[in-house]
C-alpha cells in the first residue's frame, strides 16, 4: 500500500522531478518505508512506500523492467501474484514482490492481462521507448487516483493534496459540484470538489500517447444471470468470501480486523480464524453513551473466536483531542471519515499494518432499507402509475401529519413528474433536499446529471431489482464515501485497510443472482445462511445500528461553538448563502426532526477543509 503521482508533459519536453518531489512530499505519511522518484524528459513519477508484502528494498519503486524500457508506479495489493507468477514462468524474477509480477503481467498481455489480477490498486506503466503512460484503476474503486490536466501537461496523483503542492492546479472550487456536495455529502466522480480535478473512473485505464489521450473501461458491475438455487447459492457464496479473505491475509506485517460485531464484519473475523495459524487482533470502538456502543457484541465475536480483543474506549473529550488530526487527514471532504480515523490509528499503534474490513456487505447483501423501499416502489402501481396532480395531494397530506427525513424524502419522491428508479433513487442518499441546496448556492443552480448519468448506465432487469440497487450503491455512497473515506483516513497512519466483501468473483456472482434468491427476509439472509456456523443468534438479530459517533450531542454542547465558528466561516464566503445556513443550524440546535446532525455537519467539515485548504 502506498501512494503514487506523476506528471506528463504533452509535448514531451519539460522537467518534473521538483514537482513529482513535492507531490511526494504531501503524502508522506502514505508511505513512511521509502521515496522513489523517476524523471526524464517530458515525463517523472514519483512512489512513497509502505511495505506489506516483501519488506526489502527489493520493493522499492518505481520499479523497471530488466532492460528499463519500462517503469512502473503502483499502489495497492495483486492478492493472486503467486498464481500469476507461475503464468509468467518465461519471467526471470528478481524478487517476491507484487509489483514485479504486476510489471511482467502488462510486459507479455498489455491492458488484456489487467482481467487476471484480483486485487486493489491504481498504477502507472511509462514506456519509455513509446512516450507512453498507461494509468490504471481497479474495477470497484478501492484505491483512488486524480487527475489535472491542461493544455500543456497531465497530473495524476492518489490524493488531491499532492495535487494542489504543484502550484499548477488551481484551488478553486467546483461550483457545478458544489450542489452535489451539499446534497449528498460528497462529490461523486468523475467528479471532485476541487474544479478541473477529476478522478479516474473504478475499472477504467487512461493511455497518453504521442498523439492522444484515451480513456477505456476495462471493466464494469454489470448483472449477468445465474440461475443458482437459494441452497446452491449460499454455498457458492461461503466457498467465494473465504477465499476472499484467504487471500486478504497474504502479508509479511502483522494483520487485525476492524470488529463491530454485526454480521460482516462478524464472518470476516471468524473466516479469519478459520484460515489463521494465529490468534486474530480484532478492534473496536465503543462510547460511553450506551445507545452508539456495540462493544458487547463485538466482545461476543471475540470470545468466540478467541481473539486479541482491543476495545477502544472513546469520550468526548477523547475526540475532541482526536477531532483537529482526523479533520487534517481528510483529503477530499465529505460528511463521513473521523471514525474511521480513530479506529485506524488505534489500530496502528497497536503495532498492526494491516487491517480487514467488513466494508461492502451491506452493499452486496441488501442491508439497507433502501433495498426493500426500491422493490416496494417499482411493485407499487399506486405510486408508479397515479397522475402527478393526484401524487401532490398525498405529498401534501404526508407533509401536514408526518415529519421527519424519511417522510420529507418521500414528499419529494411523490412530486417527482414521473416516478421510476431514477428519479427515487437520489433521494434516498441525500442529506440535503434539492430545494434547500437552491436555497443555500448563491447562484440558485443545481445540476443533477452527475447522477443520473451513473444511475441510467445499470443494465437492470425486472429479477434483479436489488442487483440494481447495490450497483447504485456501489457507484455512489460506497465508492465515493465509505471506500474514499476508509482510504485517506487509513492512510492517513499508515495502515493498510483490505475489503474482502469487494472481491470481485464475489460480487460478480451476487450481482447475477435473482431478487428471489438475495430477498433479505431476514438481515441479510444469503450472508448469514452462507455463514450460519460463525454467526450467533444474538449477532443475527441485533439492531442495525452502523459505526456512527454520538455527533448530535456533542455538536450540541462540547463542539457547539467550534462548529458555529466554522459555518459562520462558510456562509461569509461568496458561494453561499449566509442566512440559510444559519437557519439549518439554529433548527438543529432546537432538535427539528427533519435537521439532524448528519445533515449539518457536512457543512462543518466543508468549512474546516476550505480553510486549512485555501479553497477559493
Amino acid at each position: 500500500m502506498c501512494g503514487i503521482n506523476g506528471i506528463y508533459f504533452k509535448t514531451r519536453s519539460g522537467q518534473g522531478e521538483s514537482i513529482v518531489s513535492w507531490m511526494c512530499d504531501a503524502m508522506a505519511h502514505r508511505g513512511p518505508d521509502a521515496e522513489g522518484i523517476y524523471h526524464s524528459e517530458g515525463i517523472a513519477l514519483g512512489h512513497r512506500r509502505l511495505a506489506i508484502i516483501d519488506l526489502s528494498e527489493a520493493g522499492v519503486q518505481p520499479f523497471y523492467s530488466a532492460d528499463k524500457r519500462y517503469v512502473m508506479v503502483f499502489n495497492g495489493e495483486i492478492y493472486n501474484y503467486r498464481e500469476l507468477r507461475h503464468e509468467l514462468a518465461e519471467h526471470h524474477f528478481t524478487t517476491d514482490t507484487d509489483t514485479e509480477v504486476l510489471l511482467a503481467l502488462w510486459i507479455k498481455w498489455g491492458i488484456e492481462g489487467v482481467h487476471r489480477l484480483n486485487g486493489m490498486f491504481a498504477f502507472a506503466v511509462y514506456d519509455t521507448q513509446e512516450h507512453a503512460l498507461h494509468i490504471v484503476r481497479d474495477r470497484l474503486g478501492i484505491k483512488p487516483l486524480y487527475i489535472y490536466e491542461d493544455d500543456h501537461q497531465l497530473l495524476f496523483s492518489s490524493e488531491i493534496r499532492a495535487l494542489l503542492a504543484t502550484g499548477k492546479v488551481p484551488r478553486e472550487m467546483d461550483r457545478d459540484a458544489l450542489g452535489e456536495y451539499i446534497r449528498y455529502q460528497t462529490v461523486y466522480a468523475p467528479r471532485t470538489i476541487i474544479k478541473n480535478v477529476s478522478m479516474l473512473m473504478p475499472g477504467q485505464v487512461l493511455s497518453l500517447t504521442k498523439t492522444e489521450a484515451t480513456y477505456f473501461n476495462w471493466w464494469q458491475p454489470l448483472i449477468r444471470p445465474i440461475e443458482d438455487s437459494f441452497d446452491t447459492s449460499s454455498k457458492k457464496v461461503r466457498e467465494l468470501l473465504r477465499s476472499a479473505v484467504e487471500y486478504r491475509l497474504v502479508a509479511d506485517v502483522p494483520f487485525g480486523a476492524f470488529l463491530s460485531g454485526g454480521i460482516d464484519s462478524s464472518a470476516v473475523v471468524g473466516l479469519m480464524s478459520e484460515v489463521s495459524s494465529g490468534k486474530v487482533n480484532t478492534f473496536n470502538v465503543s462510547f460511553d453513551e450506551s445507545e452508539f456502543s456495540e462493544a458487547k457484541y463485538a466482545a461476543a465475536i471475540a470470545k468466540k473466536f478467541n481473539t486479541q480483543h482491543h476495545e477502544i474506549r472513546l469520550t468526548p473529550a477523547d475526540f475532541l483531542r482526536e477531532l483537529p488530526e482526523a479533520l487534517a487527514a481528510i483529503d477530499h471532504p465529505s460528511g463521513d471519515g473521523p471514525n474511521s480515523f480513530v479506529v485506524s490509528k488505534a489500530t496502528k499503534e497497536a503495532g498492526i499494518t494491516m487491517a480487514l474490513s467488513g466494508l461492502g456487505g451491506d452493499e452486496l447483501f441488501a442491508g439497507y432499507d433502501i433495498f426493500k423501499r426500491a422493490l416496494r416502489l417499482q411493485q407499487s402501481t399506486l405510486i408508479t402509475k397515479s397522475p402527478h396532480w393526484l401524487r401532490n395531494i398525498a405529498a401534501t397530506a404526508l407533509q401536514l401529519t408526518k415529519k421527519g427525513v424519511a417522510s420529507q424524502k418521500m414528499q419529494s419522491v411523490l412530486r417527482q413528474p414521473t416516478v421510476d428508479f431514477s428519479s427515487f433513487y437520489p433521494f434516498s442518499r441525500e442529506v440535503l433536499s434539492r430545494e434547500v441546496v437552491k436555497q443555500m448556492l448563491a447562484q440558485g443552480q443545481y445540476d443533477d446529471s452527475n447522477v443520473q448519468a451513473l444511475l441510467q448506465s445499470i443494465n437492470a432487469n425486472q429479477r434483479h431489482e436489488i442487483s440494481r440497487v447495490s450497483i447504485a450503491e456501489m457507484q455512489t455512497y460506497m465508492q465515493n464515501i465509505l471506500l474514499r473515506d476508509t482510504d485517506q483516513m487509513s492512510m492517513a497512519v499508515a495502515l493498510e485497510v483490505r475489503v474482502p466483501f469487494l472481491d470481485y468473483r464475489l460480487v460478480e456472482y451476487v450481482l447475477g443472482l435473482s431478487d428471489t434468491v438475495k430477498y433479505p427476509h431476514t438481515p441479510k439472509r444469503l450472508l448469514v445462511e452462507s455463514c450460519k456456523d460463525l454467526l450467533p443468534d444474538e449477532i443475527v438479530n441485533r439492531p442495525k445500528m452502523g459505526f456512527t459517533l454520538p455527533f448530535a450531542g456533542w455538536m450540541r454542547n462540547e463542539l457547539k461553538s467550534w462548529c458555529e465558528n466554522r459555518l459562520q466561516h462558510l456562509g461569509q464566503h461568496e458561494a453561499f448563502r449566509g442566512e440559510v445556513i444559519h437557519e439549518l443550524w439554529n433548527k438543529f440546535l432546537n432538535k427539528d426532526p427533519e435537521i439532524t446532525w448528519s445533515r449539518i455537519w457536512h457543512l462543518v467539515v466543508l468549512a474546516d477543509w476550505m480553510e486549512k485548504n485555501e479553497i477559493r
